[in-house]
């Protein structure tokens, strides 16, 4: 092609680009839907149009909405959204349209708060800014409560708080104190906003005690998250109420399975017993496996005042030193709870395996059960390496099944995500004493496959009738295929570290890859960040009504069944079973649906909030031995620092950029690492290090730590043999964590 004619074939290019971008009707495009409408199929043609679209969103015509999707800058004026505001100032609104965000000033918002539903006027686009929105009304208010430490004069009150989504303060009145003193933790709730104020008014919803008290710290946590941290009374006394006995007409309407020998295996410190095994030889040489769940829904009923409350939390938390339980304490420590010698209401799934771990026949029954022994893990597993002990044979039996169980599931694609806990000893003040791993062993693994069988059976059973009978509305626990963008992202990753992982072929391919890097890469320097990764590349698992199977796991029928005391999706599973077992009509979706949402945004608040009592509690740890020296490895690299996981007992701190005082160090985004311009040397994520505890910062739940070398020396100022040991704890830190040196 000439080169006249090549300027004339891009003219008339650009031509049917810009009428498709005029009468697009889809809310946003990339390059490949625009080379579609106009029937253009090469991929020197599809670079061109790719191009083309970028000049346009440099010029202003276009928005880049994400990554490679545009739309046009006038489309929408005035539009709808969701309001983010952060602590920096960077407050953006998340548009209902096509879910762009927006910037928008603080003197454009209106003191909208974080979540609150506005309109906003969106200016046209000036070249080379990004677009810009003004709040021009705050359609819906969401309830805002912020948790911080209470500093009152002597005419009014101040909530200073550290949270992410306000940059100010909380004034509140004297006479809105609830008797709140300086010092004092509270949860607060703002009541206005004036349009000429610069911090917003409020009022003490709860005094939640002295800041630094175990108590009143934990509690925090807890409220920070929206999640309750005191059992309403009213719900504590319709449990007393509850008639534990076991009639004759209950137990006739079930299948008696007291004469078979059940037991149950769990932590050492557990109260809540919700699932238990038996096990018993059939006439014909297999084996009779029941997994027995307590009955919990025999006891709570439908709308009650209990179930509300259950169904609110949704899960039970549990935290380093408590657990706040869904149920009240009677129930799920006592009636409900399978506690040995005594006779129990469950829900049971019966399997009748051959001697090659192979299900034959399995039945879903209510039944009267009888535990008559209580293991805890670490006796369980003292069996299976001993070979003796109460109920050896049972055990041994359940063991070796349990393993072949295991086997064929990963060869089926199943992904082996099993990493170390971090667990803490407390004392009676709730100080930690000290830490230990909580590693997931045989017994561990025997009571898991079982529970995934059990849950597998249950989910197959509603979902997969058979004999031409149309599946009735059903709980599922499902997980998405991972994104491909995140798992490309993640193979890329694992290959700078010599690991291959595939992106490409079936599941179960993609799932025993990742299995074969999670193998190799434990013990060395890299496992934390890649094992990290491999989890976040995946979709997170949640609740709802339409299945589309359980990518982690493999299964294609997958469900939660095995822990209603602590689970309210669980109680619901088992009052579909026992409608549709009764013969009941198939349960709306709608209801079931709107109750699936709730308990899987429930379920990460509490995970979150797990995560930030572990996080407190190793930062209150590491406050004991500031000055120490430990030996980690790299486990993150920051262009604001170095993260650094310590070998003895996996706390993570940051060595920050400004404290790597023997150079000055550029982050190298690429590999993982930072370089000194000077010297030359590198920090590579994986990299063994010495460092020593050098700040503490309880309340902000933040750890730093220094470089040192051999010599316990701080690495680049030889002047300073080492900084001192056992320092009073910092009041706080003026220097922000992401400033570079």
């Amino acid at each position: 092609m000439t080169r006249t004619a090549k300027k004339k074939h891009e003219s008339g290019l650009r031509e049917l680009i810009d009428k498709y971008i005029a009468t697009a009707t889809a809310a946003t495009f990339n390059y490949k839907q625009v080379a579609a409408a106009i029937g253009e199929t090469s991929s020197a043609h599809h670079r061109a149009i790719a191009l083309y679209l970028a000049e346009l969103a440099f010029d202003g015509v276009l928005l880049e909405v994400s990554p490679g999707r545009f739309k046009p800058v006038q489309r929408s004026v005035e539009t709808t959204g969701t309001f983010v505001r952060r602590s920096n100032g960077k407050n953006s609104v998340v548009t209902d349209e096509d879910g762009e965000t927006i910037f928008v000033a603080e003197r454009n918002s209106m003191h909208a708060l974080n979540g609150d539903r506005v309109v906003v006027s969106v200016a046209a686009r000036v070249r080379g800014r990004e677009p810009e929105a003004c709040v021009t009304e705050i359609v819906e208010r969401k309830p805002q409560t912020f948790i911080g430490t209470l500093r009152v004069d002597k005419h009014v009150g101040t909530l200073v708080t550290d949270s992410k989504y306000l940059a100010t303060d909380i004034v509140i009145p004297r006479s809105k104190l609830r008797g709140g003193r300086t010092g004092d933790k509270a949860v607060v709730r703002i009541t206005d906003w004036p349009d000429n104020a610069q911090s917003p008014r409020g009022e003490v919803v709860d005094v939640l005690g002295p800041t630094g008290e175990n108590n009143t710290e934990i509690h925090a946590i807890l409220a920070e998250y929206g999640l309750p941290y005191v059992y309403p009374a009213a719900v504590e006394k319709a449990a007393d109420k509850i008639d534990a006995g076991i009639t004759p007409e209950e137990v006739a309407r079930r299948v008696d399975m007291r004469g078979v020998p059940t037991f149950t295996i769990d932590p050492r410190d557990a109260k809540d017993f919700d699932d238990a095994l038996s096990l018993r030889k059939l006439p014909n040489g297999n084996y009779e496996v029941g997994v027995h769940i307590a009955d919990v829904t025999h006891y709570v009923k439908p709308d009650s005042i209990i179930d509300r409350e259950a169904r609110d939390r949704a899960t039970s938390v549990y935290l380093v030193d408590r657990v706040v339980p869904m149920l009240p304490e009677r129930l799920c420590n006592g009636i409900c709870s399978l506690r040995p010698d005594e006779d129990k209401l469950a829900f049971s799934v019966i399997f009748e395996m051959d001697d090659r771990g192979r299900v034959l026949k399995s039945r879903i029954v209510r039944t009267v059960i009888r535990s008559i022994r209580r293991f805890a893990y670490e006796e369980a597993q003292e069996v299976i390496e001993t070979g003796r002990g109460d109920f050896a044979e049972e055990i041994l039996t359940l063991d070796r099944l349990a393993k072949i169980l295991r086997k064929e599931r990963y060869a089926s694609g199943s992904v082996e995500f099993d990493r170390a806990e971090v667990r803490f000893e407390i004392d009676e003040k709730g100080h930690p004493v000290s830490v230990y791993f909580k590693e997931s062993k045989d017994a561990n693994k025997l009571i898991e496959e079982f529970m995934l069988l059990a849950n597998k059976t249950v989910a197959t059973a509603i979902g997969a009738p058979g004999e031409k009978r149309k599946p009735k509305a059903f709980v599922y626990r499902v997980h998405d295929t991972p994104d491909p963008d995140r798992l490309n992202d993640f193979a890329k990753l694992a290959r700078t570290f010599g690991y291959k992982v595939k992106t490409e072929g079936t599941a179960a391919d993609i799932n025993k890859s990742i299995n074969r890097m999670l193998a190799d890469v434990q013990g060395k320097g890299e496992e934390n960040f890649l094992s990290t990764l491999a989890i976040r590349s995946m979709a997170k698992a949640i609740y709802t009504t339409t299945n589309i199977g359980h990518y982690g796991l493999g299964f294609d029928y997958y469900t939660h069944f095995t822990s209603p005391i602590r689970r309210y999706p669980d109680m619901m599973v088992h009052r579909l079973l026992a409608r549709y077992l009764d013969g009941g009509r198939s349960a709306a979706v709608d209801r079931l649906e709107e109750e699936c949402k709730h308990s899987s945004d429930m379920e990460q608040l509490a995970a979150n909030a797990e995560r930030s009592s572990i996080k407190y509690k190793q930062v209150e740890y590491m406050n004991d031995h500031m000055g120490e020296i430990y030996s980690g490895v790299i486990s993150g690299v920051t262009e604001w620092g170095l993260y650094v996981e310590l070998d003895d007992n996996k706390c993570e701190g940051l060595v920050p950029v400004r404290d790597l005082a023997d150079d000055f160090y550029d982050f190298d985004e690429k590999n993982f690492c930072l370089i000194g311009r000077r010297h030359g040397h590198r920090y590579r994520l994986g990299d063994p290090v010495k460092v020593q505890v050098a700040r503490c910062d309880i309340q902000k739940k933040q750890l730093d730590f220094v470089v040192v070398d051999e010599d316990g020396k701080r690495v680049g100022a030889p002047e300073r043999k080492s900084l001192p040991k056992a320092k009073p704890q910092p009041k706080g830190r003026k220097q922000s964590r992401k400033g570079r040196r």
